[in-house]
């Protein structure tokens, strides 16, 4: 899709060129003072009318009627170049591109440079530029009948720059990767719970396996019965599909030591069981396997990029129906832990089926862990639609995760985690643990849960209950699923250094 050209952006015959603006020019100075001049100064007009403007995400397309050699360009406000971000960056970019695709443009030219400043380096750009264009122009196909007249898709961006073209290239590559392995995310979490069993999941991790050389361990029911993993079969006891647990592991380092642990809830349709949701709570259940997206998602874009990193991703897999062999509330199970635990409530299934995960993560030599799921409802409350809830036991890995969040642009928030809160989870009267201590501090106590199958492990919960889907389109996709937490979690591992 892309292709990187050490040449001058105004000298090239194209069909339209995109050209950042900084600030507002009193007059076009530089490179672009070429642009005005070929149009009489007419544009420095325009920009004093107010037709064209450097207010951030402000678009103004103009035809050129032969004095230039693109037959249009597109000037895409950037603001102040001082206000210029990484992630601002990424939004215009993710903007530019949606309008672009809608006006039918199917090959297009960026003016690479002119995107740059404040920090923002052409390889930023280009990095910010690919991500955008993946993620922006990403549809989920669905299952209606073909529409006659199909958009017209991005077949080509040329990407002029004096910087290194090498350089650039590589840029270009790393955010193409996350983009890819963010929407590859993003259509699990769309795909219905029919079409997307723990079998199927099982499937595509074999395919990514396959794909990139990950060395692969998938289990099934009576494997599980043997190691003991009666937390996640008792979640799987109503079902009439088999459970699965995959495990994926990529090695980047001679020695499978310092050993990042990704676990992924996976369950691909939640009723609830017999603590059974609403009608309206329900529907989009579907997408209760966010977690295990965002893992799946990372591993895609691991394999890519090929970072000297070893992981293990861990994916317990089943959805949480009712039968007549269905889990009940007072049941007691016991986890591939040892730990036993008093069920209160069924719809609180993550959180066990993840506590076999975790300890399943451990066994296959994970150092540190990091836990996705849509876990709660709880931390919609506290936190809203847009933040992911956090918890940790250990300060330097939380850092670490929290700064490749930022990098990413996929914002986390700390909650606190006491011993009171370890307290309330061990107060089953008649168990080690209790799955549901109570509505208070509920996105916590889910955490704190999972946490006990952490033990002295370095570890960070990531509850992705309000940001795994959007009910709106926004300028790096539609609504559906967004993939969240499938570039933080490939970034940590990326850049992460040895706490321990």
């Amino acid at each position: 899709m892309f292709k990187t050209m050490q040449v001058h952006p105004f000298d090239q015959e194209v069909e339209v060129l995109l050209v950042g603006l900084k600030d507002k020019p009193e007059k076009f100075e530089g490179d672009l003072s070429v642009l005005d001049e070929a149009f009489g100064g007419e544009l420095t007009g325009l920009v004093k009318s107010g037709d064209v403007s450097a207010k951030m995400k402000s678009f103004a397309k103009i035809h050129t009627f032969g004095k230039h050699k693109a037959k249009r360009i597109v000037l895409a406000g950037l603001g102040k170049e001082k206000d210029l971000t990484f992630e601002s960056l990424k939004e215009l970019f993710g903007s530019a591109f949606k309008r672009l695709k809608t006006d039918n443009h199917s090959h297009i030219a960026v003016a690479l440079d002119s995107f740059t400043g404040s920090g923002i380096e052409a390889a930023d750009a280009a990095h910010a530029l690919a991500e955008a264009v993946v993620l922006s122009t990403y549809q989920f196909e669905g299952y209606k009948k073909k529409p006659n007249m199909p958009e017209t898709e991005i077949e080509a961006i040329d990407v002029f720059t004096e910087s290194d073209a090498n350089e650039i290239d590589a840029a270009l590559t790393v955010g193409q990767a996350h983009g890819k392995g963010t929407n590859s995310a993003r259509t699990l979490v769309n795909t219905p719970g029919n079409l997307l069993t723990a079998t199927d999941m099982a499937n595509y991790a074999m395919e990514l396996a396959g794909k990139y050389g990950f060395e692969t361990d998938i289990l099934d029911k009576e494997e599980m019965e043997k190691l003991g993993m009666g937390a996640l079969l008792a979640v799987n006891q109503g079902s009439a599909e088999p459970p699965k647990m995959i495990v994926l592991k990529y090695q980047g380092k001679e020695e499978w030591k310092d050993v990042i642990g990704l676990v992924g809830k996976g369950i691909t349709f939640d009723t609830g069981g017999y603590s059974i949701k609403p009608k309206d709570g329900i529907v989009g259940m579907k997408s209760d396997m966010g977690g295990a997206a965002a893992v799946l998602g990372a591993m895609e874009i691991i394999g890519e990029l090929k970072p000297e990193q070893n992981v293990v991703a861990v994916i317990p897999s089943t959805d949480n129906m009712i039968s007549g062999s269905a889990f009940k509330p007072d049941d007691v199970i016991t986890s591939m832990s040892g730990k036993t635990i008093e069920v209160l409530n069924t719809d609180a299934e993550g959180r066990l089926a993840l506590a076999d995960a975790m300890t399943y993560a451990k066994h296959h030599g994970a150092d540190y862990l990091v836990d996705v799921a849509t876990l709660t409802g709880g931390v919609i409350v506290a936190l809203g639609l847009d933040k992911t809830g956090a918890l940790t036991n250990d300060e330097s890995f939380f850092e670490q995760v929290l700064e490749a969040s930022n990098e990413a642009g996929e914002f986390i928030w700390r909650l606190p985690y006491t011993e009171n809160d370890k307290k309330r989870v061990r107060g089953s009267k008649i168990a080690d643990l209790n799955n549901s201590p109570g509505r208070e501090g509920h996105a916590i106590m889910g955490g704190a849960f999972i946490g006990e199958f952490a033990e002295g492990t370095p570890w960070v919960h990531l509850d992705i209950a309000g940001t795994a889907t959007t009910t709106s389109a926004y300028d790096l996709g539609p609504e559906g699923g967004t993939g969240v937490m499938a570039r933080t979690l490939a970034l940590l591992v990326e850049r992460f250094e040895a706490t321990k």
